[in-house]
């Protein structure tokens, strides 16, 4: 893991905002960049995948529940977590089917829905952006942005 933290390569990473009912779906981040920080579902981009191929993957393989209406919500350019540097494609999904559980231990702690206008603190950098997307209407953010 430590080769991974200083290679020098940007990576996409791909977070998906899960709504309900006027909540959205969050979890304390756990072991690799952002732990502590409450978060969204998602991941990398594999090799080849859809946008919206990757949203549904990252969102079962890590809480174990269905998404369905997938659209995107921005793109930026994240490197507040350095060495580590992120393209993000920020998604937004409704929920579809499923109890969220933790499906990683390793990589975050409970599920919860949370209050849209009221989410817990501290909050990964590209949920900070995600709701401020969402709210704002805006789409791209390059780092003198973030």
């Amino acid at each position: 893991m430590a080769a991974q933290q200083t290679e020098q390569r940007t990576r996409v990473g791909v977070g998906v905002m899960v709504l309900k009912g006027g909540k959205v779906l969050l979890s304390r981040r756990r072991g690799s960049h952002g732990a502590g920080e409450f978060s969204f579902p998602g991941g990398h981009l594999e090799y080849l995948e859809a946008f919206a191929d990757c949203a549904r993957r990252e969102v079962r393989e890590e809480c174990g529940i269905a998404i369905t209406n997938i659209r995107f919500l921005f793109a930026a350019n994240i490197v507040r977590y350095a060495p580590r540097h992120y393209v993000h494609i920020g998604l937004v999904a409704d929920w579809e089917s499923g109890e969220p559980v933790v499906m990683e231990q390793e990589k975050s702690e409970s599920w919860g829905w949370y209050d849209f206008h009221d989410p817990p603190e501290p909050l990964f950098l590209p949920c900070v952006l995600a709701f401020r997307c969402y709210l704002t209407g805006g789409q791209y953010l390059d780092i003198a942005d973030v």
